[in-house]
Parts: C-alpha cells; sequence; structure tokens
C-alpha cells in the first residue's frame, strides 16, 4: 500500500516507540500526528492491544487509534540479537518512549543509559504509574488504580454526595499521562537544539492525576467553610442539561430568561459567594423551568441569553456533530475490516495538516524497510530473514 506522506512539525524527527497500553501510544501516535516518523517495536506475537475489543472484522479498532500512521517493527528484545538491532535503531532516532514498570528497560538493556552511550543528542521518556524513583515505583499501576490512589474517586464520589466510590471507564490518567509526555518532550526537544544535548524524562502518572485536580488539592490544604459550587444536570423534558451561569452577568441574563428578576434580591442568590453557598436550591428553581422543555430548547434559548448550557449528549452525537464536523476534528483511518472514525490532535496550527495519518499498520508490516535502511551497520535482528 501506498502510505500518505505529509509534512509536519515533527517530520525531521525519528521515534523509537517501546509502549504498549494506553499512555504511550497515546503519546507517540500524537508526535506521529505531528509528522514524527514513529517506529513502533511489537513482540512477535503483536501489541496486546491488536486483540482489544471493539474488533472488526478480528482487527482492533482501539488498536488503530492509537497507533494509525505509525511503522510496525517486529523485535523479540530477550533475543541478545535482536536487543542490539534495537540499540542500533535508537541509535538513528531523536526519541524513544517507553511505559513499562521502573526497572523493565533496565533488564532488556535498552534503557536510557545503555542507548545514550551511542547517541548523546537522545530525549528517553519513561511514563509510569508512579515514577522511576520512591516507596512505590514498582507498583504495578493502570488508569484506575491512579485514580484510585490519588483521591480522584473519593473526590468525585463525594460530589455525588456519597462516599462510596463509582465504576470508571474512562482512562483519565493514561490520556493525561500521554498528553504530559508528549509536552515533555517537546520541551526537551527544544532545549536540545539550543544546547545539543539528550535528555531523560520521567512522567508519572500520579503526578498527572494530582495536577489535574487544583481546587480539591488547595481545598484539601485550607478547607472553605462555606458550601461549595457543585455543577450539577438539571433535567429537561428528555433528558439532562448542564447549566453553568457563573458570573453575575450569567446569573442576570437567566433571570430574565425564566421569568425570575426577584432572584437578583433574594440574599441566597444576590452576591457570587451566596450563589455558590446556595446553588443546590438555584438549580432547583431553574429545573422547574427546563423540565417542561426540550433539551434541544433549553440549550437554545440559554445561550442565546449568554447563559452557557449544554444538552448531554453521547460520544457518537458529540462526534458527529455540527461543530466537530465544522473543525474536522475526526479523520477516517484504515485498517484491513474497512474504515472507522479517529480523533485528531486537540489543536490546529495555521498552514498545517495536524491530523492523524490513515493507515493502520499490520504487524511486522516494516521490519524489513527499517532494518534494510541501517544494514550498513552490520547489525542484524533475529526477526529479520
Amino acid at each position: 500500500m501506498v502510505e500518505e506522506v505529509r509534512a509536519g512539525p515533527l517530520d525531521a524527527i525519528r521515534v523509537l516507540d517501546f509502549t504498549n497500553m494506553l499512555s504511550g501510544p497515546y503519546c507517540t501516535r500524537l508526535l506521529s500526528d505531528l509528522g514524527a516518523e514513529v517506529l513502533k517495536i511489537e513482540p512477535p506475537g503483536g501489541d496486546h492491544n491488536r486483540g482489544r475489543r471493539p474488533l472488526r472484522d478480528g482487527h482492533s479498532s482501539f488498536f488503530g487509534h492509537l497507533n494509525s500512521g505509525k511503522k510496525s517493527v517486529v523485535l523479540n528484545l530477550k533475543s541478545a540479537t535482536d536487543r542490539d538491532a534495537a540499540i542500533a535503531l535508537a541509535a538513528t532516532c531523536d526519541v524513544v518512549v517507553e511505559n513499562w514498570r521502573p526497572g523493565v528497560a533496565e533488564r532488556l538493556g535498552v534503557d536510557y543509559l545503555s542507548l545514550r552511550e551511542a547517541n548523546s543528542r537522545l530525549i528517553y521518556a519513561s511514563i509510569s504509574g508512579f515514577g522511576q524513583s520512591g516507596p512505590d515505583a514498582d507498583r504495578p499501576a493502570y488508569a484506575p488504580i491512579l485514580h484510585a490512589a490519588t483521591g480522584y474517586d473519593l473526590a468525585q464520589a463525594q460530589y455525588q454526595g456519597t462516599n462510596e466510590p463509582q465504576r470508571s471507564g474512562t482512562f483519565v490518567a493514561d490520556i493525561l499521562g500521554g498528553l504530559s509526555a508528549f509536552a515533555a518532550i517537546q520541551t526537551a526537544l527544544y532545549h536540545r537544539s539550543v544546547t545539543g544535548a539528550g535528555r531523560y524524562v520521567d512522567v508519572s502518572l500520579m503526578d498527572c492525576m494530582l495536577n489535574l485536580m487544583v481546587n480539591e488539592c488547595q481545598e484539601g490544604q485550607a478547607p472553605s467553610s462555606r458550601e461549595q459550587r457543585i455543577y450539577q444536570p438539571i433535567r429537561s423534558s428528555d433528558g439532562f442539561v448542564m447549566i453553568a451561569p457563573t458570573s453575575q452577568r450569567n446569573f442576570e441574563r437567566l433571570c430574565d430568561l425564566v421569568g425570575h428578576q426577584e432572584w437578583l434580591a433574594d440574599p441566597r442568590f444576590s452576591t457570587t459567594l451566596e450563589r455558590e453557598a446556595h446553588w443546590t436550591q438555584l438549580m432547583q428553581l431553574v429545573q422547574a423551568w427546563t423540565e417542561s422543555r426540550t433539551g434541544e430548547d433549553c440549550e437554545a434559548s440559554f445561550n442565546a441569553a449568554g447563559v452557557p448550557c449544554a444538552r448531554y449528549q453521547t460520544v457518537m452525537e458529540a462526534m458527529f456533530g455540527p461543530q466537530t464536523v465544522h473543525r474536522r476534528a475526526l479523520s477516517q483511518v484504515t485498517d484491513p475490516s474497512g474504515s472507522y472514525w479517529v480523533p485528531n490532535p486537540p489543536f490546529k496550527m495555521e498552514g498545517l495538516d495536524i491530523r492523524v495519518a490513515s493507515h493502520v499498520p499490520a504487524l511486522g508490516e516494516h521490519t524489513a524497510e527499517v532494518f534494510g535502511q541501517i544494514e550498513a551497520s552490520g547489525v542484524r535482528g533475529d526477526t529479520v530473514r
């Protein structure tokens, strides 16, 4: 197949990708989206995400979502010759990314200290649950573990009015960790352009989650004596809407819209601080207006009045809504099962085509090509025959 070639801001950058699961592959796919050549190293049996649901004719769209645009190279890193091949590859790369548990890269012989011997300009990023050192560094960790360990789940439970944590299915820590590693790598690349020196980057998903919780970190240190404003769903005739009349002007316009000017003089709502303390009561009053109207009507009416409002949508509704279509926020990727939609990076750059590349690599599709480029080094892996 002829793969698309697009110029991007990172099109001179080569990345050696040892990652699996979610945080690492998301980071390296963003690098690919910006034009970097990403060499995804897979074991002979393939990345286990190739078998992860949802499956379409045996092909995982979860895998495709995270790995489209990369080149698949098969290496058995437990083999000495394949390890030497990986080291040779690293000497040709600008960036290495791994998200094994601390110590695994060193045992395999592809850690930062081993790889920088032949490439002093190398940027090497490690993503782990708790960081590379400390009492919890060796703990196994997936995103739900970090959600629990950082207080995130209990904070969300308290917002629901209960002390019992809720079930989790969205991997916030992984996506935040991938984005953080992506940003740190750009910083290290810029620093290298100034100093000529490579750098080791240590990304902790625990640190990422703590960074997410600005209010929670500060409330924990200096608890407020007043009731906290908790945003809550408001019932419409056909579902729910979210309304956020946060500013004084928002509140005034809300009162005009729903026909309750007397709320402006109500001591429970007359100031921002009082509204925060009586937020639930205010929302219950607003619901008396919304529950007889559809979510679409509520959304249109409040937004037209200058009051932030959104109806609750499904993921599919959001993916194919007019704003998403206008921004071209999705692109199609293709594997042997056909095409499907994947979100592009959450930013645009004037004059640059920033989007996910369309080709999902087959297992080992690029092994011979990549090693053909370094044959002159005399290194040849077991998997390249």
